[in-house]
């Protein structure tokens, strides 16, 4: 697949003719609602076998071939031309599709009571791309007792297409994360027990393969007492025929303090059979305007984490999100912005006139615009090339998969390249 970026005065009949395809085909998968409008800077994934590639100052064939794993006499063929030949900037060159490496892709979903038809179909949309659908969530309480998440057919949507359940376990109390009600736990072996116990049986009752833990925002001296908890729970599940996994948070070196101190990587890295990194938030409710998940500190995270994990242990997080924020902004004390999906953000950039901008350093998207009040916002979105530049990471990193965060954010360019780069990994 291609992706396009859309330039001033382009059309997408005109950029589909480009490509020798029908413009119904790319409004399809990009989900455009109104095939006329289009915003300038707006990434699109074009359906074709393969993609081309535009040649940069100073490319020959010999580095172009490199990048893709390719002679340059074989690229010289394809595209019919001489080896000996002087490629001009701009000259496009067709790239065949490769072979996939396969990975793993774990979605979170978190219904709401009652489960609506909406999320429901979200689910059927989805789960012929996953590994995992992870239910978010099981709050463990005090007592070992779980409080549990309506799932309507949910469970069952997913296994008969071929994606494993992942029970999410939380130590979620009042909507918030508690350091207080997991230091309980880790501190009461019978309540541990009783934990370990109820879920067990609701993973045989429901069908769920994995035990998956999302315990956040611990106190750091709770770190031994977390791990010795963790395995007690992989020794009860492993035995019960359940594989353990976590998610940890983004951490670049073993900080022993503050609120990612008890997230030890190595040990955990060690326990359980795979780890998912939450690489994002950079950019938050209450953050200046920055991109979400900018590639370079979430390459610092996967560095630091493959080398206290196998990295065929390790899951690479992303969000399905970005932020609005509008002056003034939460630090100079404004309100929290507000969390929109990457389509939300391409329809705001069309009502607003706004010109979608991108950030190579950051590799993210964004743009700005004045609400009707006068107020300036700046939007920061995945899109496109956001994403691939994370799968590209995956690859570079061979690591195990990638973790959403979550369901029901609309960006279909995600799911179009998820599954022209890799073949999604079942589990059986």
């Amino acid at each position: 697949m291609q992706i396009h970026v859309v330039q001033r005065g382009q059309s997408l009949y005109g950029i589909s003719q480009a490509y020798g395809i029908t413009y119904q085909e790319i409004a399809k998968v990009n989900e455009i609602p109104d095939p006329t409008r289009l915003v300038i800077g707006q990434a699109l994934v074009i359906p074709i076998t393969g993609n081309y590639h535009l040649v940069r100052p100073g490319e020959s064939l010999y580095s172009i071939s490199k990048l893709y794993g390719m002679t340059p006499s074989e690229l010289a063929r394809i595209n019919g031309i001489s080896t000996t030949q002087t490629l001009q900037v701009g000259q496009r060159l067709y790239i065949p599709q490769g072979t996939k490496p396969v990975t793993e892709a774990l979605l979170y979903v978190e219904p709401r009571t009652p489960v609506t038809e909406v999320m429901v179909q979200e689910v059927r949309n989805r789960v012929g791309s996953l590994t995992y659908l992870a239910m978010f969530s099981y709050q463990a309480n005090r007592d070992g007792s779980l409080t549990e998440p309506s799932t309507n057919d949910i469970l069952t949507i997913a296994s008969s297409a071929g994606a494993a359940n992942a029970m999410v376990i939380s130590n979620l109390e009042d909507f918030q994360f508690s350091a207080d009600l997991a230091h309980a736990i880790f501190t009461n072996d019978a309540a541990q027990n009783q934990l370990f116990g109820n879920v067990i049986q609701i993973a045989n009752d429901q069908g769920f393969k994995d035990i998956h833990f999302d315990f956040e925002l611990l106190y750091p001296e709770d770190r031994e007492l977390y791990n010795n908890f963790l395995r007690k729970a992989r020794d009860r599940f492993h035995q019960a025929g359940l594989t353990i996994s976590t998610a940890v948070a983004p951490k670049t070196s073993d900080v022993t303090t503050g609120i990612y101190g008890a997230h030890d990587y190595a040990a955990i890295g060690e326990i359980v059979d795979f780890v998912a990194l939450m690489t994002y938030e950079w950019g938050f409710t209450y953050s200046m305007p920055q991109a979400v998940s900018p590639i370079g500190p979430v390459r610092s995270v996967v560095e630091y984490a493959v080398s206290q994990i196998p990295r065929e242990k390790v899951y690479l997080g992303q969000n399905l999100y970005g932020y609005d924020w509008g002056t003034p902004f939460p630090p100079q004390g404004g309100a929290a912005a507000k969390a929109v999906s990457p389509q939300q953000a391409i329809a705001i950039a069309l009502q607003e006139n706004a010109v979608i901008q991108y950030n190579y350093q950051a590799q993210a998207p964004f743009f700005q615009y004045y609400d009707d009040t006068g107020a300036f916002h700046e939007v920061w979105f995945e899109d496109a090339r956001s994403i691939q530049a994370k799968f590209d990471l995956m690859k570079e990193f061979k690591l195990r998969g990638i973790m959403y965060w979550k369901l029901g954010l609309a960006f279909p360019q995600n799911w179009l390249l998820l599954n022209d780069n890799f073949t999604i990994k079942k589990i059986t």
